[in-house]
C-alpha cells in the first residue's frame, strides 16, 4: 500500500507519535515529552500518512548533512504493519537529497535486520572500532528523580 512521506515538521502528529515512542517501542519506553521534543527539532523527520492523511508511520534520522546519520525511532502503527510502510520510510530517508554521498549510516534495532538488510545495512565491518556509553535506564531515573531533561 502506498503512502505519502514527507519531512513537513508541521505535519507530523506529534501526540500520535510520542505516544507509540514513549509507551509502545522497545527503545524510548517512558521518554519524556521535553526530550522527545528536543530529539525532533535536531533531527530530519519522515511522516509516512494514509489516502486519508492521518499519519501510520514515522522515522527520524540524526545527521550532519555532510559525513554521517543514524536512522532512529522508525516505526508503523500496529494496524499497518506488514504493508511495506516501514519500507517506504526507509526508502524515503535513503534517497533524501541531503543525505547522499554520506560516508557513514547507521541504525540499530532488535528485530528488523531482515528490513534494513535490503537496503544495503550490514553488521558492523569493525566493531573493534566502535565504543558507545549507554544509559539503559536514564529515562526511569530522571522520573525517579523528579526530572524529565536531566538539565
Amino acid at each position: 500500500m502506498a503512502v505519502q512521506i514527507d519531512c513537513d515538521p508541521l505535519r507530523l502528529d506529534r501526540e500520535r507519535i510520542y505516544q507509540y515512542l514513549s509507551q509502545q517501542s522497545y527503545w524510548a519506553r517512558g521518554l519524556p515529552r521535553d526530550i522527545f521534543e528536543r530529539s525532533l527539532e535536531h533531527s530530519l523527520c519522515f511522516g509516512a500518512y494514509d489516502e486519508a492523511g492521518s499519519q501510520v508511520g514515522f522515522g527520524r534520522v540524526v545527521t550532519d548533512r555532510a559525513t554521517f546519520a543514524y536512522l532512529a525511532d522508525i516505526f508503523v502503527l500496529d494496524g499497518r504493519q506488514g504493508q511495506g510502510i516501514g519500507k517506504q520510510i526507509v526508502a524515503a530517508m535513503l534517497a533524501h537529497p541531503e543525505l547522499q554521498n554520506l560516508r557513514r549510516m547507521m541504525l540499530a534495532t532488535a528485530d528488523a535486520h531482515g528490513l534494513y538488510a535490503q537496503y544495503g545495512f550490514t553488521p558492523l565491518s569493525r566493531p573493534e572500532r566502535l565504543m558507545e556509553r549507554l544509559e539503559q535506564e536514564v529515562y526511569q531515573r530522571l522520573a525517579d528523580q523528579g526530572q524529565t531533561s536531566g538539565a
